[in-house]
């Protein structure tokens, strides 16, 4: 029986044993399972904030970009309607009244005369003005102008342009802001 006993004190010694270094073990093991559940939480954390940075920047440039690209369509249709604008200005003023249009050409004749003495006058094709009209020496009708006078001095040294898209176009480059503020605000 002795042997019986000391058998069972071995068992129950070798019992004792694996339960300490099982509980030992589920300690160990439930200290590993916490770390990295630690470890699983701080860099699930990291990426979510680097996520949500990432997504935060991309709709900062998405937004950037449809501003940008908003900016450039209203410029565009700015440019349309300030185009427009010149295009009908320039219609109007070429498309004047004979009287009117024959007072304003010697209006230009005669300030050309402060630095040509004697000009030729180049007159657009379908006007029907005579150089006593004007006050110049001589008119030759030109198909380049559509409205306005190209005033010459008699050797072609001197030239001074007059056309109304010159006038408009030298008044328009210096008064666009003026006038974009007039128009847009």
């Amino acid at each position: 029986m002795a042997l019986d006993d000391v058998k069972m004190e071995i068992d129950r010694f070798a019992d004792e044993s694996a339960a300490a270094i099982k509980t030992a073990a589920d300690v160990e093991i439930a200290k590993i399972i916490a770390n990295a559940d630690a470890e699983i939480s701080t860099m699930k954390e990291k990426e979510e904030k680097r996520l949500k940075e990432a997504i935060e920047r991309l709709d900062r440039q998405e937004i950037s970009s449809a501003e940008l690209e908003s900016k450039k369509i209203v410029l565009v249709k700015k440019k349309e309607i300030l185009a427009k604008a010149f295009a009908e200005t320039l219609a109007s003023l070429e498309s004047t009244p004979v009287a009117e249009k024959l007072e304003q050409y010697r209006k230009m004749v005669a300030v050309s005369k402060q630095v040509i003495d004697k000009p030729k006058a180049y007159i657009a094709a379908g006007e029907s003005f005579t150089a006593q009209d004007l006050g110049v020496s001589s008119i030759i009708a030109d198909e380049g102008i559509t409205g306005g006078l190209v005033l010459e001095s008699e050797d072609g040294a001197i030239q001074v342009d007059m056309q109304y898209k010159t006038i408009l176009q030298t008044v328009w480059d210096r008064k666009l802001k003026d006038l974009s503020n007039i128009l847009f605000g």
